[in-house]
């Protein structure tokens, strides 16, 4: 599915084409695909909100499949394994950040299905470095949404300063969200979830959220910690009004709309901080694959065949499943 020019989703922009077979090139592989994970950060790339870096693409970055082909310079991978591909594609492992292990803050990064052809696709070419083990406890369709919701849920919950067994707040509850309560939960964690939709809403409380509101809702206790998995700076203000003192909100998303004014007095003094969360290391990917192994996290998903990406992101962008929705390219 090629994204040729952004567009709304609405107008349907992803286009089923041929492209030739990939080719493996040095420290390279080919993964023919199982599932692709439906991401918001696809939609954000689809409508343009994270603006084109070249002439055409093939958006998906939550890829489960097999190895096909290895290029020369490879052998951590064998032909046949069960692997998956995340949102970071390739880091420069030069820069000031890579070797102080902060490869997430690259200065010169690639990322999957944005600025390299991605899993909405048959095939697709990687860096070997940089895929994933996929353990058996999962199906093809429950590992694809932690290769992003839940590597990005994982990170932000790091970034949000929480402890095991402290109180939580999440902002909007879709795939991220439904990810990192499993493993805040695994934490001991009281979790308090602030979201639009009755699914959601439903879907929180299965999983054992202690409360649920709408979503500037405040809830009824003050918070330790707090991530804003929504797309939306309106949701900032409540997060941080929502805190004890000295704790900590993370904006866990690659695009976020403006954040309105925050008043110094009663959302930010009291050393309350404000954080986000830039893409991942593959240590974030790691320690979430490890742990959601462990607990086990069941990802709730929604499936879609290939030629439906468009209806796929549209129901995404409103709402109309909860948990992850996943393209299924082959069974």
């Amino acid at each position: 599915m090629v994204l040729k020019r952004p567009g709304l989703i609405e107008t349907r922009p992803l286009l089923l084409e041929e492209l030739p077979d990939p080719e493996p090139r040095e420290g390279e592989i080919v993964v023919e695909v199982s599932v692709c994970g439906v991401c918001r950060t696809d939609l954000h790339v689809v409508e343009g909100e994270l603006p084109p870096v070249c002439e055409q693409v093939v958006p998906g970055h939550q890829v489960v499949g097999r190895v096909e082909a290895r290029g020369p310079g490879t052998g951590r991978v064998r032909e046949g394994d069960r692997v998956g591909v995340a949102w970071l594609h390739r880091s420069c492992g030069r820069c000031s950040y890579c070797e102080a292990g902060c490869e997430n803050l690259c200065e010169s990064p690639t990322f999957t299905g944005w600025h390299l052809n991605g899993g909405y696709a048959e095939r697709v070419r990687v860096p070997e470095a940089f895929v994933y083990p996929i353990s058996d406890v999962f199906s093809d369709d429950e590992a694809a949404p932690l290769l992003c919701a839940g590597i990005i849920g994982y990170r932000a919950l790091r970034r949000s300063a929480i402890q095991p067994g402290g109180k939580l707040g999440l902002y909007g509850f879709g795939s991220s969200a439904h990810i990192a309560l499993q493993v805040a939960r695994h934490w001991g964690c009281e979790i308090y979830v602030c979201t639009r939709g009755e699914d959601a809403r439903r879907l929180a409380r299965e999983l054992g959220a202690v409360w649920v509101g709408e979503a500037d809702e405040p809830p009824p206790e003050s918070l330790d910690s707090a991530v804003v998995f929504a797309p939306v700076g309106h949701l900032v203000p409540p997060a941080l009004r929502a805190l004890r003192p000295g704790g900590t909100v993370a904006c866990a998303g690659i695009y976020m709309t403006d954040i309105p004014t925050i008043r110094y007095a009663t959302e930010l003094f009291e050393e309350r901080v404000l954080t986000s969360v830039t893409a991942n290391t593959r240590q974030d990917g790691e320690e979430l694959l490890a742990v959601a192994a462990q607990i086990p996290i069941r990802p709730q998903t929604t499936a879609f065949p290939l030629e439906e990406a468009n209806d796929a992101l549209l129901q995404l962008k409103g709402g109309a499943f909860a948990g992850s929705g996943v393209l299924r390219i082959r069974s």
